[in-house]
């Protein structure tokens, strides 16, 4: 006679031994001495009794026992052995987790990527995919999951960083195919589903007077003193907003006035220097008390420690998003600033290319760039930090003082 809930409820334990409730096609209860109660299913497989266990009462009700049991039979019809399958599952289930593969891929882009880039990847699916997709089996993460975990992105309004964050998924479950973890990219299956990021130019302000109130604005700014420094000090060198998130100490000779920094570092893979103002050495300094310590300029905890992470790129661009620029002025529009009125009051363009650290396509001329420009250049950066100064404080628009 098949168990029944009541039945299995009512079962009392035997003092002596344990003994069995049978259901029906090779399944039963084992009720234990000590009242325990344990569903098994008993099948044969190449010729061997073997039994698998599925669960323990009342967790593991009757219903979902026999789904079970029944998961298992259809195995077995299909020459598999459920016992084995499950033994194998869950010695590599650590290792098949999306957060396990993911991490797997990375490693294995090491020599491939530059250390900027990895960290980026690193700090993508740190923040926005591992909560909510890092334990999953890779096998079982669905497009459905996917889109949610991206829709967390847009809702902030990272349109960039939603589908720059679907490509990194991507690449790491086709490398879960690739190792026998992962069937199918499910994020294929989401073309479209996401607002399509504006492309083109990034937003910026090019009109002095409209410039000046900004960075009224910055000096203003009520959050972080952290971001706001870094909000201060982009208009000044006009970096691309990566590098300047992740400016480490190390890179800059204060006395000297100069920010040097690494090839691996730099989107055109070539050594850069940034000669800095008198403005932007007073802003480091500044800051250096409260950061010194630690190895990024813009750290994130001030733990000083050498482990404290840097802010987060975004996190510029996002301040200001807060303080009323969305869709009027980015971080990274802060080069067409320069850009543009740079080359309105009649400086070289190769100064400020240069500057820009825009690849040169002529390698001779690019090395002959290098050795002339830096004079000259630092004699740019200086005249547009006061150029920058009389705008912040008000003054009558008054050309750039030209060099060169």
């Amino acid at each position: 006679m098949p168990l029944s809930d009541t039945a299995i409820k009512n079962a009392k334990a035997a003092p002596d031994k344990a003994f069995k409730m049978p259901d029906e096609k090779g399944m039963y209860l084992l009720v234990h001495q000590n009242g325990s109660k344990y569903f098994r299913f008993d099948y044969r497989f190449n010729g061997k009794r073997k039994t698998l266990a599925l669960g323990v009462y009342p967790d593991t009700t009757l219903k979902a026992a026999r789904a079970k049991r029944d998961d298992a039979r259809e195995q077995i019809a299909k020459g598999i052995d459920p016992g084995l399958m499950r033994k194998i599952e869950k010695a590599g289930s650590a290792e098949n987790t999306f957060s396990a593969v993911a991490k797997e891929f990375i490693e294995a882009r090491k020599y491939k990527w530059s250390d900027s880039h990895r960290a980026h990847v690193e700090q993508c699916f740190e923040r926005d995919v591992y909560p909510w997709l890092g334990d999953r089996p890779l096998k079982d993460v669905s497009a459905v999951e996917v889109l949610a975990t991206l829709r967390r992105i847009v809702d902030r309004g990272a349109l960039e960083t939603a589908a720059r964050t679907k490509q990194f998924i991507g690449q790491a479950i086709r490398y879960g195919i690739a190792t026998g973890r992962a069937e199918r990219d499910v994020t294929a299956d989401l073309r479209g589903a996401l607002p399509s990021p504006v492309r083109g130019h990034f937003a910026a302000i090019t009109e002095p007077k409209p410039l000046g109130q900004l960075l009224r604005d910055i000096d203003a700014y009520k959050g972080s003193f952290v971001v706001r420094t870094a909000l201060q000090l982009q208009p000044l060198i006009f970096a691309r907003p990566a590098n300047l998130a992740a400016a480490e100490w190390s890179e800059f000779d204060l006395d000297a006035a100069e920010w040097r920094i690494a090839a691996d570092k730099m989107k055109m893979k070539d050594a850069h220097i940034v000669p800095l103002s008198r403005q932007a050495v007073a802003l480091l300094r500044d800051i250096y008390p409260l950061t010194g310590n630690t190895k990024f300029v813009f750290s994130s905890y001030q733990g000083k420690t050498d482990c404290d992470p840097h802010i987060n790129r975004e996190a510029i661009g996002a301040a200001l998003r807060r303080m009323g620029y969305k869709g009027e002025h980015t971080t990274h529009g802060f080069r067409t600033t320069a850009s543009t009125l740079l080359h309105e009051q009649g400086f070289h363009s190769d100064m400020i290319e240069r500057q820009l650290s825009h690849a040169e396509r002529n390698r001779i001329k690019a090395a002959y760039n290098r050795a002339q420009h830096l004079p000259e250049r630092r004699l740019m950066m200086q005249a547009w930090a006061d150029y920058l100064d009389g705008l912040k404080n008000g003054a009558e628009v008054i050309p750039i003082r030209k060099q060169g």
